[in-house]
């Protein structure tokens, strides 16, 4: 009887080994990835670019582990809070990281990812605001600001790839079509994660100031309540997330916030602290 049950628990213990998410074999990688549901699809998509991984037929933007069809490498996967992962990054052979949590993380994007996203408009990052209000004044206000040359120029030169502009045709920093002098002595109140967005509204702020008008930035370090503020008027507009992200947020949440305008995406990029390529993962 010993011997039988010996070898049912070695059998299992096989079979364990053999599924896609293993941590049974010391020279398993592991690779930490976001675990909110559009991120870390954005993250699986990366590695199935570079031939790491295959996600099952239809999986796209909502994609998670769960999705993983094929796993040659054995890849132990780590689903961590997006923000948390540079804090990481010393415990996993390899980590997936938005370029803001980057930055803020003092890691360079464009020298120090072993692999990065191209600048897909799917992930741009958007001004967001309840709906019925995209066609505010001090809301059009705000987006002729953002989509100006001037913040396009600030992006380009201040993050040098890290965050690019998406914007296609920038404007002076105005709307010809905003009533200005009505809007003087207001302010616009936008809630916005530290880096990089409450850094270029800064520079909106500038523009928007010569007019006399007031935009006070308010930073959030998570992804919930910057929109539950806007969601209940708390603020104008916020500024932090991508629409993908959005949408799903709406759907969880029974909120009503539509996108004004993309100004940016972050590429996501992949990092490792002990290892020089990507290609480490295949040996």
């Amino acid at each position: 009887m010993k011997k039988i049950i010996s070898l049912i628990l070695t059998v299992l213990l096989i079979s364990a080994c053999g599924v896609l998410f293993s941590s049974c074999s010391e020279s398993a990688p592991s690779i930490a990835v976001p675990n909110d549901t559009t991120n870390e699809a954005r993250a699986l998509l990366l590695l199935e670019d570079n031939g790491i991984i295959k996600l099952r037929d239809g999986a796209g933007i909502t994609a998670t582990i769960k999705d993983i069809e094929e796993n040659p490498y054995n890849i132990n996967f780590k689903e961590v809070e997006a923000a948390q992962i540079p804090n990481i990054l010393q415990d996993v052979d390899y980590a997936i990281i938005n370029s803001n949590y980057a930055i803020s993380a003092g890691i360079d994007p464009t020298s120090d990812s072993l692999v990065i996203e191209g600048s897909s408009s799917a992930y741009s990052n958007i001004l967001a605001v309840r709906e019925g209000d995209e066609q505010k004044d001090n809301i059009k206000a705000l987006v002729a600001a953002l989509e100006s040359q001037r913040v396009a120029d600030f992006i380009k030169e201040k993050y040098a790839g890290a965050v690019i502009s998406v914007v296609e045709q920038p404007t002076d920093g105005y709307d010809s079509s905003v009533d200005y002098a009505a809007l003087s002595g207001s302010t616009i109140t936008v809630a916005a994660s530290p880096t990089p967005h409450a850094e270029i509204l800064k520079v909106a702020a500038e523009i928007l100031s010569a007019r006399g008008i007031t935009l006070k930035i308010v930073e959030y370090t998570d992804y919930v309540q910057p929109n539950n503020v806007v969601e209940t008027g708390g603020a104008d507009a916020n500024y932090f997330q991508h629409k993908p992200y959005l949408d799903d947020f709406n759907a969880e949440n029974n909120t009503h916030l539509v996108s004004a305008a993309a100004i940016h995406v972050e590429p996501m990029g992949l990092y490792s602290d002990t290892h020089e390529s990507i290609d480490d993962i295949k040996k």
